[in-house]
Order: structure tokens, then sequence, then C-alpha cells
């Protein structure tokens, strides 16, 4: 969404304008380079590395036009490192109601641009996010989920 605000960290910025400028330049060359290899194999229309690489392509240009809309519609936050409360760019460590701690779970709060590997990803402005926003550990939090209100315990933060 083009008017949707991205609130993000200065260094996801910089990595999101890295991969931009990688892609408009090196990629998009090399792209032509491999779809130019492809045509010149003959019959398009049975050509399997001309479509694959045409889909790539098309991949690549969605990326890019992803990359430009975040850029474009940013808003720049910080994280106090010396918070002891959820906030964002946190990674929360929960525990639903009716779980044991063996089967907390992590999420990101922020952008799936900023995701680290393996952690899920929680909006500040979805329901679990906004929710955990400003909670300590210990505290428990009740949201509305599409199931229904659901209760999580904030057993760690990082």
């Amino acid at each position: 969404m083009a008017g949707e605000i991205h609130r993000i960290t200065k260094e996801t910025l910089d990595k999101l304008r890295d991969e931009y400028h990688h892609l408009t330049t090196v990629g998009r060359t090399e792209i032509a380079r491999v779809i130019e290899a492809a045509r010149l194999l003959g019959d398009l229309s049975e050509n399997g590395d001309y479509h694959a690489a045409k889909d790539e392509q098309g991949k690549m240009e969605a990326r890019i036009r992803q990359i430009d809309t975040v850029i474009r519609n940013h808003e720049l936050v910080e994280r106090d490192s010396n918070a002891d409360v959820v906030q964002h760019a946190t990674i929360v460590r929960v525990v639903y109601d009716g779980d044991g701690d063996d089967d907390a779970q992590e999420f990101y709060i922020g952008s799936i641009e900023e995701r680290p590997d393996g952690v899920l990803v929680a909006s500040p402005t979805s329901p679990l996010g906004s929710a955990l926003l400003g909670h300590a550990v210990g505290d428990e939090v009740e949201y509305e989920a599409p199931s229904g209100m659901l209760r999580v315990r904030v057993v760690g933060l990082r």
C-alpha cells in the first residue's frame, strides 16, 4: 500500500537502500543478459530458460517496487536499549494462556523488512503487536484475534 507508513530502523533503511541499488543496477543488468542468452536458444514458446528468466525478472521488479514504497513511505524509529518493556525492534518471547513455558514463541515487533532469521514478525499495528507494546516481562496481555480473545504472558525480551 503506497499510503502506509513503514516504521523502520536506520539500519533497515540503509539495508533496503543497498538492496534497491543492487537490484536496479547489477540485478537488472544480469537478468537482461540471461534473457538475451535464452532468446538465442531459439523458439521462445518452448524455451524454458527464457520463461524462467522472465519470471525471475518479474519477481525482481516486484521486489524493487516493494522496496521503493518502503523507502518513500518510511518513518525512522529508534529502540531504547535500556527499556525493560516491549517496543519497536524488540524480540519478545510469549507463552499463550494454557501453554507451558516450553511452548514459548518469539515475535519481532516491527516491520517484516527487519525480521531476524527464524523469528515471527508482529507489526506494531497488529492486534498482538499493539497489545504487547509497553509491557514488561511477567505481564499478561489480552488481544482480539480473528478466533476471539487470546491471552499471552511476556516471558522474555531481547
